[in-house]
């Protein structure tokens, strides 16, 4: 066989095996890797209602009360009032014999100096009395006071008339609402605060003095602002942001925060209602992430 003849069987064979190789491949299908979808949790934005607030814990006291003493000595003849009984002001609570040896007196009276409600009647019938015996505690109860001291840089923010958020263990699903009566010109130099008094109306008697109180004394406060979980916001200002969710995809948006109230934060610049914020998982996500969302229901 000749020299050419073999050259061009061989150049054959080359075209024949590459033509395979290349039809092979082209057959094959490209595979691209799968994107992950990351689950998430996301809650809408609504507008809402913030109050940055100082919070207390005093002890609610009736809005008057007074210890009543006898004007004279003797032993009690008879007493008219018992524990809760209602009084008016100069109403008779218990009547005393001051009668002594050689001389007859008539029974004399103890009266309420106010109107109110017996708190205690502290003597019983035969009990010996001196106008330093204190025989019974009356209080008014129609209004209800705690007291504050607030620190002096905050005093400027204070008005009367201003409103305090209150809360008792006795009703834990209710907030009772008061208001700055008195606030104190004088601020004391060792603990630079001033008293600052907060009355409440108190129909029925509900509120008891003595009663543990929880007080959030309201410093500035706008309504149908909208506010976002603080569990969404990633970083500090000025560089915080959130991930905004849309069509499945995870965006970042910056975020300029305002008033926080327990668990939500006002957003001043970046979010409005309805958007859809992740409000967990996403310290897992990046900008244009997929992901697979469950809705919370909830309020912030």
């Amino acid at each position: 066989m000749r020299y050419d003849t073999l050259k061009k069987i061989g150049i054959i064979i080359i075209v024949a095996v590459v033509l395979v190789f290349l039809f092979r491949a082209c057959g094959r299908k490209t595979i691209a890797p799968k994107k992950e979808v990351i689950p998430i949790r996301a809650m809408r934005i609504e507008a809402r209602s913030v109050s940055r607030t100082l919070d207390y814990a005093s002890n609610i006291e009736a809005w008057d009360r007074a210890e009543v003493f006898p004007k004279v000595s003797g032993k009690i003849l008879e007493k008219l009032k018992e524990d809760g009984a209602p009084v008016t002001k100069g109403e008779t609570i218990a009547y005393i014999d001051r009668d002594e040896v050689g001389f007859k007196f008539e029974k004399a009276p103890v009266e309420s100096p106010l109107s109110g409600i017996i708190g205690r009647v502290y003597v019983d019938r035969g009990t010996n009395v001196t106008p330093q015996t204190a025989i019974a505690l009356v209080v008014d109860m129609d209004r209800a006071k705690v007291h504050l001291d607030v620190p002096e840089k905050y005093l400027p923010q204070v008005k009367i008339g201003q409103e305090a958020r209150i809360d008792v263990e006795a009703y834990p699903d209710e907030v009772f609402i008061g208001t700055v009566s008195r606030i104190s010109p004088v601020v004391e130099t060792e603990t630079r605060t001033a008293p600052v008094e907060i009355s409440i109306d108190n129909p029925g008697h509900r509120l008891k003095p003595g009663m543990f109180a929880g007080i959030q004394l309201v410093l500035e406060k706008k309504e149908n602002v909208p506010a976002v979980m603080k569990e969404a916001v990633i970083g500090r200002e000025p560089s915080a942001y959130v991930f905004v969710v849309n069509g499945g995809v995870a965006r970042i948006r910056d975020v300029t925060l305002g008033i926080r109230e327990n668990d939500c934060i006002e957003v001043l610049k970046g979010l409005k209602a309805g958007d859809l914020v992740s409000v967990m998982g996403q310290e897992r996500l990046r900008d244009g992430d997929a992901v697979a969302v469950e809705v919370d229901k909830k309020s912030p």
